[in-house]
């Protein structure tokens, strides 16, 4: 899918990822290790590896099945990246982590913990990437760098959720008309088709200039949670909540059920729904619910440095957000 952009279109064009160490993400879980209880705690940093491979190895190395091992959130594999994973040990002895020899693992603390790291029970990710190489104009550039400190980027779901040359959404399609999968593939299907109608209805607003605003109609989503409310009157409270970034809107994340927007919203989600309608019906036969996410993403500490083999760029993002999502609005990449 073509995605309108929120601020001119990418000024530069650059190389990202020539080697894991330009991409860099450590996990932001908010919250320490209990320090006591039946799983380890294990700090890795891990390079050009697959978080469910390392979790696999894990269990393999340790004797334990795959259900032991616990991880938050999912990163990137061509990248260097520091996350958490427990381990239920329950009464087994410690064993030696630095003889655990995993290609491209490294084991950086550990420390006992009460209970299994879940899915999602991360705050963000914080990312360190250099983009290789740039040409373009470097004014308009920081131009665009000023704008997503100021205004954010339309949350899309980026390429990643979409596998390679954008299958799965195919890979959904197929699931729709009828293809056996196991468990795994069938949840990769089902998040790529919920991810490309999100992303077709927040087009329509990105096109509208209407992302980052509010339309008759709009499902409120409190900054950092999935807490959402409204429809409500648009009044000088909600402006200014919206403007210091404490809610924004939010889109649907398609299902069965009523969509909780009206008026001006409601049409459009409902018209998006209608043109990829292959999706819709599939997710609500699947018997997923009707969801929000925020359309807006607002990077935190975002900061920039021009240097001799390429723009370095820090910025922390919430749980659930892309990177890519971000630089997609500076760089086109190769």
């Amino acid at each position: 899918m073509d995605l309108p952009y929120a601020h001119g279109g990418p000024p530069l064009v650059a190389e990202l990822r020539r080697e894991p160490a330009d991409f860099r993400v450590e996990e932001i879980l908010g919250f320490a290790p209990s320090g006591s209880g039946e799983h380890a705690f294990v700090l890795i940093e891990k390079t050009a590896a697959n978080t469910e491979w390392v979790a696999r190895e894990l269990a393999r190395r340790l004797g334990l099945a795959p259900v032991a091992i616990g991880f938050a959130g999912l990163k990137d594999r061509h990248a260097i990246t520091r996350q958490a994973f427990t381990v239920h040990l329950g009464q087994r002895a410690e064993p030696d982590w630095q003889a655990l020899d995993i290609e491209g693992v490294r084991v950086l603390s550990v420390a006992r913990h009460a209970r299994k790291l879940k899915r999602g029970s991360h705050r963000g990710n914080r990312f360190e990437i250099r983009l290789r190489a740039p040409q373009g104009e470097r004014d308009r550039a920081q131009a665009v760098l000023d704008a997503i400190v100021a205004q954010g980027v339309p949350n899309y779901f980026g390429e990643q959720r979409f596998g390679r040359d954008g299958g799965n959404a195919d890979l959904a399609r197929q699931l729709f008309a009828g293809a056996r999968m196991p468990r795994e593939r069938r949840g990769i299907a089902l998040s790529a088709a919920r991810s490309e109608l999100f992303n077709a209805a927040l087009a329509q607003r990105v096109a509208a200039g209407s992302w980052n605003r509010a339309l008759d109609g709009e499902v409120w989503m409190l900054a950092g949670t999935h807490s959402v409310f409204g429809p409500e009157p648009l009044d000088d409270a909600l402006r200014e909540r919206l403007a210091s970034g404490d809610i924004h809107p939010s889109g649907p994340l398609w299902g069965r059920g009523e969509l909780r927007s009206t008026d001006a919203v409601r049409a459009l989600e409902l018209a998006v729904a209608d043109a990829h309608a292959e999706l819709a019906r599939g997710l609500e036969a699947a018997g997923l619910e009707q969801q929000r996410r925020a359309l807006r993403l607002l990077p935190r500490e975002l900061a920039a440095s021009w240097q001799d083999d390429g723009l370095a760029i820090r910025f922390a993002l919430e749980a659930g957000a892309f990177a890519t999502t971000v630089l997609r609005e500076l760089a086109r990449w190769h």
